[in-house]
């Protein structure tokens, strides 16, 4: 087993897990973002009022998403076996 070959898998790893946890990263980030700006508009400090919000679309998006999901890690699963398979040969 090679360096470039780790090094190879280490930057899959990091796409994919870049990748896979990108839609629900932004879309939590993004609705932080209008709740702060609405909580500072409006002078409502309610801790309620950042979490419940965020939940519901990081859910929503899990739910959208998810399939998508799914397949990138297994795909990314299968080329782990795959390179497996090679260094056993």
């Amino acid at each position: 087993m090679s360096e470039n070959m780790i090094m190879g898998i280490i930057k899959d790893a990091i796409y994919t897990g870049l990748l896979v946890s990108a839609p629900i990263l932004v879309v939590a980030i993004l609705v932080g973002l209008i709740i702060s700006i609405l909580q500072a508009t409006t002078q409502v400090q309610e801790q309620t009022l950042t979490f419940v919000p965020k939940l519901v679309a990081v859910a929503l998006v899990g739910l959208f998403t998810g399939n998508w999901m799914l397949h990138q890690i297994v795909a990314f699963t299968e080329r782990i076996f795959a390179h497996i398979s090679q260094i056993i040969q």
